[in-house]
């Protein structure tokens, strides 16, 4: 290791970067750039197929380097991500040239498989799990989490049934100890998913406990149902635990833990998903799976509730029923059902957008997608207003009026850079853009009264960026300049002065010009901040959108493939006539409806 006087500052700096996150690959800012350094830019430029490069840091040293435009960070972002590697973002703190020296950098976040939050590298239809797992003799534990729809839950399960409940999740990313990995893996148990290991005491009963007790400020875990099931407990601290580590900003966004009972739902394993063709077909040489053939869901929420109702199937009868009922008054009621679908279709993915406006990663266009949404509500309730079957849901579908005025009457319909916040939002925003707007006339209104003054009828008022603002007089008329110009700069034609008066209004303008960028972000952070207040409300309603799009989309269904209602009782006979399966059916031509009998 060199002296650290032997080193430039910025090596300085990333080394000390580095040496907090060994390893996860340090993306550092530098500029337009995220550079990379030894190794990691050794791996990335081999993984990303960019060039390595290499800059002299120091007495004597000349370091590997491979960097990637800040601009398509999201792209190289994914595939980083996709092969499963851990990346931290290290940003300038404080803009270039507002400090002495060197600029400050930390690291703001770091992604990894089970935290990505960015729209781009996340499949709409589907869940982003973070999992982790914990095992103590024939009790298994299991958490998992989405941070970007905040559902956060844990189980205790019987170990034999751990891998087929890790199967249905298929975590983008799981959190457990090498010495389970190892048990595992002896006892043949694959983990259908990347593996962070993670150290025994994340996993400590008491640390677990006392974790999850701080971070929901509550006295005991009765509540959320876990106070008895040390495993599951186990296993939601730890995944508070990294999240503290690697998602700071996402963890407020987490204030609810459900518990359930894998005995509450049918035991799918492994085997039995791909026979059924749930979500992987081509077992009788088709593409088709019961997921794409049932999925005509219109939102993202929708398509992620569908496959989750599909990977575990109920076992309540009442509640089953319920969605039975809804089902069959959207599939006999053709217009409604068709207007429903088609504001479905218009319905932003409220569970991710709200969390990314809580998480402050929210863009202006996203915030008016959002308002585009709410606006809908009404019109959606209206529709099931009055039917018994559907009133459940007509009572949950709450729209968040506050939210929508808010939005309205701070950001554009159509934002633009120096133009997201509306007109009449903010009294001193308005003055500002005045000014600015102003600019061009002023200068027009200067030269004519400086030509008028002066008799110089060639005299110009400009603006360039390195000069700034200035009065150009051409050679042969400098003898006209008044005595009070100020000379600026020398042309090989002519001279350019200013004047205290012309010097005040340039201070004024591109103050103005800063101060709107500046008022402008601290506006639009405020307006999130206050849309995120009502971020459960948001969640509950896009839990409900999500229901109702199910719903509809298997009414819709089961009306284009002339799917009928069953009857369903806690009864030990199994009675279908003219059974179909509608995956086969699609795959064999000649296939036959047939009746199936079974009784205990």
């Amino acid at each position: 290791m060199p002296n650290n006087d032997d080193i430039t500052p910025i090596r300085r700096q990333y080394l000390q970067v580095k040496r907090s996150y060994p390893d996860t690959i340090v993306l550092f800012r530098l500029g337009d750039f995220y550079e990379t350094f030894d190794d990691d830019a050794r791996l990335v430029s081999k993984e990303l197929e960019i060039v390595l490069t290499g800059r002299g840091m120091g007495k004597g040293q000349r370091i590997p380097m491979a960097g990637i435009p800040y601009h398509a960070l999201d792209n190289y972002l994914g595939r980083l991500v996709g092969r499963g590697y851990k990346v931290a973002i290290c940003e300038q703190l404080v803009p270039s040239g507002s400090v002495k020296g060197i600029v400050p950098r930390d690291v703001v976040r770091v992604i990894t498989p089970g935290t990505v939050v960015e729209p781009g590298l996340l499949e709409g239809k589907a869940n982003n799990y973070l999992a982790a797992v914990v095992a103590d003799g024939e009790l298994a534990g299991v958490a998992y989490v989405d941070i970007t729809t905040s559902e956060f839950a844990t189980t205790q399960l019987p170990r034999d049934k751990l891998q087929a409940e890790l199967e249905r999740l298929h975590p983008a990313e799981i959190l457990i100890t090498k010495e389970l990995a190892r048990s595992l893996a002896q006892a043949n148990i694959p983990l259908p998913g990347p593996v962070t290991h993670t150290d025994e005491q994340w996993f400590d009963p008491e640390t677990a406990r006392d974790l999850l007790l701080r971070h929901f400020e509550a006295a005991s875990l009765e509540g959320y149902g876990c106070a008895g099931l040390p495993l599951a407990i186990r296993a939601a601290g730890a995944i508070v635990h990294y999240l503290q580590d690697t998602q700071k900003a996402s963890l407020g966004q987490l204030n609810r833990l459900s518990t359930y009972s894998t005995q509450t739902f049918m035991f799918l394993d492994a085997p039995v998903r791909r026979h059924l063709e749930l979500f992987q077909g081509g077992r009788l040489g088709g593409s088709s799976t019961l997921f794409s053939i049932l999925d005509l869901t219109k939102t993202a929420m929708g398509g992620r509730l569908l496959k989750k109702w599909l990977g575990q199937p109920l076992l309540d009868l009442a509640e089953l029923n319920r969605r039975l009922n809804s089902i069959e008054w959207f599939s006999g009621n053709t217009i409604p059902r068709t207007k429903l679908i088609k504001l479905l279709g218009e319905v932003a993915d409220l569970e991710r957008l709200s969390n990314r406006v809580r998480s402050g990663l929210a863009i202006p266009r996203e915030l008016v997608s959002l308002r585009h949404s709410l606006e809908l509500v009404p019109q959606l309730k209206a529709e099931l207003e009055g039917v018994a079957a559907a009133e459940w849901l007509f009572t949950r579908l709450k729209p968040c009026p506050e939210v929508v005025v808010l939005i309205s009457q701070a950001v554009n319909d159509e934002p633009s850079e120096g133009n997201v916040i509306r007109s009449g939002f903010s009294p001193e925003l308005d003055s500002l853009r005045s000014l600015s707007k102003n600019a061009k006339q002023f200068l027009t209104n200067l030269e004519r009264d400086e030509r008028e003054k002066t008799g110089i009828k060639s005299l110009k008022v400009g603006y360039n960026q390195i000069f700034g603002y200035y009065i150009e007089v051409s050679k042969p008329h400098l003898d006209q300049a008044p005595a009070h110009y100020i000379r600026k700069q020398t042309l090989s034609n002519a001279e350019r002065y200013f004047t205290p008066e012309l010097k005040e209004y340039e201070t004024q303008v591109l103050h103005a010009q800063e101060r709107i960028e500046d008022l402008e972000k601290s506006l639009f952070r405020q307006v999130c901040q206050q849309v995120g207040a009502s971020g459960e409300k948001l969640l509950a309603l896009g839990e409900a959108l999500a229901q109702l799009d199910v719903l509809a989309a298997l009414a819709e269904a089961a009306v284009r493939h002339n799917y009928v209602r069953p009857k369903l009782d806690g009864g030990n006979k199994i009675d279908i006539k003219g059974g179909r399966h509608p995956v086969v059916e699609r795959t064999v031509p000649e296939f036959v409806p047939n009746d199936t009998y079974l009784s205990n």
